[in-house]
C-alpha cells in the first residue's frame, strides 16, 4: 500500500475516477459530443497563456450546457509561464465568461500540469464537485460503447486469438462474465439491393476496469468488455456508438425519428460568433449525436420546433434521449441546437 507523501501513513482508495479525453479542436466537435454523453461531470481546461474564451472553448462550454453535464471544474492550466498579472487578469477573463452558463459557479483551480502545480487541490476539488451518481443496479444492463479494439498482436496464431473488445461505460444495471449480451443497432447486411441492421450476439469472456479484471461491472467509470466477437469487428472503433446489454431489453433502433429543437441564437465556435442560427430546413442534412452514436440525418420535413430526420446510419436510444444537432458551416460541422427524440 503506497504511502500519503505528506503524513506518511496509508493511503485509502475512497474512489476511481475515469477521464475521457475530448479534444479541443473545433473539427472535433463530434468526438467530443459523443464522449459528453457518458460523463458525469466536467474539467474544462482552459490556457492561462492565451486569451478566453477561445471559440472552441465556447462551443465546449455550450455543449455541456446542452447535454445537461452541471458539475462543471474548471482548470486554468500553464500559469507557470505567465505573470502573477496575467493569471490573475485571465482568471477574470474566465469568470466574465462563465456568467449565465451552467459553469457560473464552478470553482477555477489555477495550475501547471507540466510541473505538476496544485495537481492535488484539482483532485480534491473533483472530488467534492462531481459526486459519484447513483444507479439503479436492478434494471437490465444498458451499455453505451464508446470504442472498440482488436488487441491482438500482427501473426498471432488463430488458437490464440482472443475476441473483440468493446470499451465504453454502463449506464443502469450491472453486467457479469460468462453473461449474453445484444448489441444494436448491429452489423449492416446488404442482399438482393436492399439494407438491413441485423443486432449482435455475443458472450462477456472478460471486464476490465482501470487495468483490473473484475467479474462484476457496474455503472460508472470505463470499462473495457472483451467478447466472443471475431476481432475484425471491433478493429479501429468500429463499433463505437452501439448499443450492448441484455437481450431482449434494449431500446429501440431508429432510421428515422421526430424530434423536438431547440436551436441557439447564434452558431457557437466560429471566430466572427455574429452568424445567427437559421430555422432548420427541410433537405437539409445535419450532424446528430445520440449517445456516443454520430450519424448523419437528412431532414424530410422541418416545423416549428419540431423536425423528421431520415438517418444515414441507424441509432439505438430510448425515447426522450438528448441530441446535439450540429450543422455544416463552410468547411465544418457547428453546434446550433439540441434535440429531444420523440418519436
Amino acid at each position: 500500500m503506497p504511502k500519503c507523501p505528506a503524513c506518511g501513513k496509508d493511503i485509502e482508495e475512497l474512489r476511481t475516477v475515469s477521464f475521457v479525453d475530448s479534444p479541443g479542436h473545433e473539427t472535433l466537435m463530434a468526438t467530443m459530443l459523443s464522449g459528453a454523453a457518458i460523463m458525469d461531470g466536467a474539467v474544462l481546461v482552459i490556457a492561462a497563456n492565451e486569451s478566453c474564451p477561445q471559440p472552441q472553448t465556447k462551443e465546449h462550454l455550450m455543449a455541456l450546457d446542452i447535454i445537461g453535464i452541471k458539475n462543471v471544474v474548471i482548470a486554468q492550466n500553464k500559469i507557470d509561464i505567465v505573470s502573477r498579472e496575467e493569471a490573475i487578469k485571465h482568471y477574470n477573463q474566465i469568470k466574465a465568461f462563465v456568467k449565465g452558463t451552467v459553469a457560473e459557479n464552478a470553482p477555477i483551480v489555477p495550475v501547471s500540469a507540466q510541473q505538476k502545480v496544485n495537481i492535488d487541490v484539482l483532485i480534491k476539488t473533483i472530488e467534492e464537485t462531481i459526486p459519484t451518481p447513483k444507479h439503479d443496479l436492478e434494471k437490465p444492463p444498458l451499455m453505451f460503447v464508446a470504442r472498440s479494439f482488436d488487441v491482438n498482436r500482427p501473426g498471432t496464431l488463430p488458437a490464440k486469438l482472443n475476441g473483440g473488445v468493446l470499451g465504453g461505460t454502463i449506464s443502469r444495471g450491472k453486467l457479469t462474465v460468462k453473461d449474453e449480451i445484444e448489441i444494436r443497432p448491429g452489423r449492416k447486411v446488404e442482399y438482393e439491393g436492399k439494407t438491413s441492421w441485423l443486432p449482435i450476439n455475443t458472450q462477456i469472456t472478460r471486464l476490465v476496469y482501470g487495468g483490473d479484471s473484475v467479474d462484476v461491472a457496474t455503472p460508472g467509470g470505463l470499462l473495457a468488455v472483451g467478447t466472443k466477437l471475431d476481432p475484425a469487428m471491433t478493429k479501429s472503433d468500429a463499433m463505437a456508438g452501439q448499443v450492448a446489454g441484455k437481450p431482449g431489453t434494449l431500446p429501440p433502433v431508429w432510421h428515422k425519428f421526430v424530434m423536438k429543437t431547440q436551436l441557439l441564437e447564434r452558431v457557437v465556435g466560429v471566430s466572427e460568433d455574429q452568424m445567427a442560427v437559421k430555422p432548420i430546413a427541410t433537405s437539409e442534412p445535419l450532424m446528430l449525436s445520440v449517445g456516443t452514436s454520430t450519424t448523419i440525418g437528412v431532414v424530410s420535413s422541418a416545423r416549428t420546433n419540431e423536425a423528421e430526420v431520415r438517418l444515414k446510419r441507424p441509432v439505438c436510444a430510448e425515447v426522450g434521449s438528448h441530441i446535439a444537432i450540429s450543422r455544416r458551416v463552410g468547411a465544418r460541422w457547428r453546434l446550433i441546437g439540441i434535440g429531444v427524440l420523440k418519436e
